[in-house]
């Protein structure tokens, strides 16, 4: 029996604000969406970059030439919705086969409203945005010029100074308790037992839901609170620790959420922070982040922990760095990206205070940074 074949789709362009543009075909919703065109190198993973808030604002192209061919699985979204600006693959795959899929990429993007490309050369947009940096785009499947889409990627929002996180995250307080996959994550997270579960604020900037997976997993009893809750708010619930989440955006931007970790920090509260958080956490602290020239995004970065040299294969999404010469006296740097020698870390020389830069709870394969949550459990243990 002949193989299924699927009904031709439309056409589609990709034009990226320095005048070039491709075209190839819809695997999507119709229209045009713009954003600042991005890449990531994972070559599994699609399901958790489309739903990753921190990935709002952005044009995703995905370098490994095929993607789809696992499907969409609602247990892999890392939020509750799509979260990309627009997607762009070498070949989408049509015809998923996995036992585990609800549907196929194609029908997750059109129901989702993401435009979408793909039989475009990615390749090529990838070593377009190496060079040249980050740069603006739109995809359309609408009939308007190539010069009036140029123009159009043109005129999107500049990422600098672009605050997203203030909206990515939720907009009520409420109680997370779902946990971990025990049999991918438990062993590696699980380190004591706690007659009490702790309390743990999350602050949410648009965070991954299997971080908060991991945070009950080690033991912790967590309360999600928007990204605008002032510190008093906070205290008032009484937390034992403070986690601050990833999210989108620049994170200078954040200044309310500036505000309330400055003031949390005066506190002697553990308190842990990944990716965007990472970054407001540096912010607070008095130190400057400055937008990087494409960004890291993959699931494969080498990252050196310098209190004892070893080296943790890490998940990234992020454009913005900590500059660690800004570190003020009594925070110093605790892990380096050995693929540019930015930093991936830092931490409090005498508060229980820390935070990295890239994604502990993706375990693309390795689970080398699991240990933060454990690291995070036994600070708060230490005082509760």
């Amino acid at each position: 029996m002949p193989a299924p074949t699927q009904p031709p789709r439309p056409a589609a362009r990709i034009a990226f604000a320095d005048g070039t543009v491709l075209h190839g075909r819809s695997v999507g919703a119709e229209g045009v969406a713009g954003g600042e065109a991005v890449f990531n190198t994972g070559m599994t993973g699609y399901e958790e970059v489309l739903s990753d808030p921190s990935y709002r604002g952005q044009i995703v192209t995905m370098t490994y030439p095929e993607i789809g061919n696992y499907g969409i699985s609602r247990q892999d979204m890392e939020s509750g919705q799509a979260q990309v600006a627009g997607f762009v693959m070498r070949q989408c795959c049509d015809l998923p086969s996995n036992f585990r899929a609800d549907e196929s990429l194609t029908a997750f993007l059109t129901r989702s409203s993401i435009v979408a490309i793909d039989g475009v050369d990615t390749r090529a947009i990838t070593r377009k945005l190496r060079v040249s940096g980050a740069m603006n785009a739109v995809i359309s499947t609408r009939d308007d010029s190539d010069a009036a889409l140029v123009e159009l990627a043109r005129r999107q929002a500049s990422m600098d100074g672009l605050d997203l996180a203030t909206a990515a995250g939720t907009g009520r307080v409420y109680q997370w308790r779902e946990p971990s996959d025990a049999a991918a994550f438990g062993q590696e997270v699980e380190s004591r037992t706690f007659a009490k579960p702790p309390h743990v604020v999350a602050i949410d900037f648009g965070i991954k839901r299997n971080i908060l997976r991991l945070l009950v997993s080690s033991g912790m009893r967590v309360t999600m609170v928007p990204a605008a809750h002032s510190a008093k708010a906070i205290l008032a619930l009484s937390p034992d620790g403070i986690f601050l989440s990833n999210g989108p955006g620049d994170p200078a931007a954040v200044s309310a959420g500036i505000a309330t970790v400055t003031a949390l920090c005066a506190t002697d509260l553990p308190l842990f922070g990944i990716c965007l958080g990472h970054q407001i956490l540096a912010l607070a602290y008095g130190a400057r982040t400055y937008k990087l020239k494409f960004g890291h995004r993959g699931a494969n970065h080498p990252i050196k922990r310098l209190r004892d040299g070893a080296v943790e294969i890490a998940s990234h999404n992020h454009g913005f760095a900590v500059d660690p010469a800004s570190l003020p006296a009594g925070v110093r740097m605790s892990h380096i990206n050995l693929n540019d020698q930015t930093c991936a870390g830092i931490e409090h020389e005498s508060k229980p205070q820390f935070s990295v830069q890239y994604h502990p709870e993706g375990s693309p394969g390795p689970a080398d940074p699991l240990y933060l949550f454990r690291q995070f459990a036994d600070l708060i243990a230490a005082r509760v």
